[in-house]
């Protein structure tokens, strides 16, 4: 599609665009037959997976024994914190209370899961609760190893030019604090991101895009150095998508250090150094975006549900990739971002994956086979500009799997993506927390 069809599609062709989502994603709640069962079911993480998880399964079994395990009082529409940290959301637009999506028949443990036990097949939490399970789901999400980067902690996010918009609201708004003094000022900005797989590798490229969009719409592009600086090799993890980011970053003129690992900052001297293949380089910077290293919580990595033979330092959950099945405690499921999987640590992967573990745990009960199977499906809207992103979607080979054929382009910068992003993404989100996506 080109930009001028682009155009064509006015704001009542993507309302209508957006309606027939809803519609989908509401035929997609039509699930089988009710099932009668005493199963005691456990969901560590009451985030987009397992609260999902939840109201599906509260729908479709019949005397199920649910309970959800989450410390957490407030529920995080994560996808929602590069808008906060570019100043164009509000702290608040991603906060909600957790207990407001549950349904009814789920009981919330507000504690920590604090040991798993496969083979007791148990679960016990931080004040002292032992509960014992048919089957369980891990989907605690993940770790953000701050500590991994020297010099650095989160009492710093919004001062002396350090950003941090991964570690929730509040620090995504004080990223916007230290980020607007940078656009308005100007120097150089370094943008990093680090070596562990991490959650929607795409919000490092979205801050870039979006911090060098604002400051030429303030008109002081020329007085700073945009960088981005990775421990990649390619910029995106498919190649196609990696070259379309080289080529908008060429075109915009902001550099590149590749193979970059960020290890450590000075704060007062404004100084970064990280690890590259001819040794420790130091950068001097105004502003830094930090992205920490990510690990699966420390409960999981002691409970030996994690891989053995890969991703040993983040310790992600030995899964089936298709089934997210654990290969050696056919009782437990990963889900989300703890799934040991090659792809699907964003909020669209969990759409897909929630009906495969719902379809295994229901055959699992029913004694029949299960059909559902995840693809690798992974979606990210790529902000490359205020009011323009490419809706990027592809598989575990990463093959480009456009939902939306002939209508949005994935690879051009269309409003109609941006207004996907902005508008209708959060409303799909929130469907599918109910269960209904």
């Amino acid at each position: 599609m080109t930009q001028k069809n682009d155009i064509r599609l006015d704001r009542r062709g993507f309302l209508g665009l957006a309606a027939g989502g809803a519609a989908l994603a509401a035929a997609g709640a039509v699930r089988g037959e009710t099932i009668k069962t005493s199963a005691k079911i456990v969901i560590i993480g009451a985030g987009a997976g397992g609260t999902s998880l939840a109201n599906r399964l509260v729908a479709r079994l019949d005397g199920a024994e649910i309970t959800l395990i989450d410390p957490r009082k407030a529920h995080l529409y994560q996808p929602g914190l590069s808008l906060v940290a570019a100043g164009l959301k509000p702290a608040g637009y991603v906060v909600s209370d957790t207990k407001d999506w549950l349904p009814t028949g789920v009981t919330l443990v507000q504690e920590a899961a604090a040991e798993i036990d496969p083979e007791a097949q148990t679960v016990s939490t931080s004040g002292g609760t032992t509960l014992d399970y048919d089957f369980l789901v891990v989907a605690p999400g993940l770790v953000l190893d701050h500590d991994a980067i020297e010099g650095f902690s989160l009492d710093m996010v919004g001062q002396n030019g350090i950003g941090a918009l991964y570690a929730g609201p509040e620090y995504a708004a004080r990223t916007w604090q230290a980020a607007q003094k940078f656009t308005e000022e100007g120097g150089t900005g370094l943008f990093t991101r680090p070596e562990t797989e991490m959650k929607c590798a795409g919000a490092p490229l979205k801050h870039t895009f979006l911090i060098e969009d604002l400051a030429r719409k303030a008109g002081t592009r020329s007085k700073m150095e945009v960088r981005y600086a990775a421990p990649q090799g390619g910029l995106f993890g498919v190649p196609i998508v990696a070259e379309k980011v080289r080529m908008i970053f060429g075109e915009r003129g902001i550099e590149t250090s590749m193979k970059h690992t960020l290890k450590s900052i000075d704060a007062g001297a404004k100084r970064a150094t990280f690890e590259t293949a001819d040794g420790l380089q130091d950068m001097d910077y105004d502003y830094i975006h930090i992205i920490p290293p990510q690990r699966a919580p420390e409960v999981i990595r002691q409970s030996g549900l994690s891989w053995a033979d890969k991703w040993t330092d983040q310790g992600w959950v030995e899964c089936d990739k298709f089934t997210l099945r654990h290969l050696r405690y056919d009782s437990i499921w990963a889900l989300g971002d703890v799934a040991g999987v090659p792809k699907g640590k964003t909020a669209a992967s969990v759409k897909w994956q929630v009906p495969v573990v719902e379809d295994g745990i229901v055959s699992a009960i029913s004694g029949t086979d299960p059909t559902e199977r995840y693809n690798g499906y992974t979606s990210c809207p790529m902000i490359t500009r205020v009011g323009r992103a490419m809706l990027i979607e592809f598989d575990y080979n990463n093959d480009l799997v456009p939902s939306f054929p002939g209508v949005i382009a994935p690879l051009e910068e269309l409003w109609i993506s941006w207004l996907m992003k902005e508008v209708a993404l959060k409303a799909t989100y929130n469907a599918m927390l109910r269960g209904r996506a």
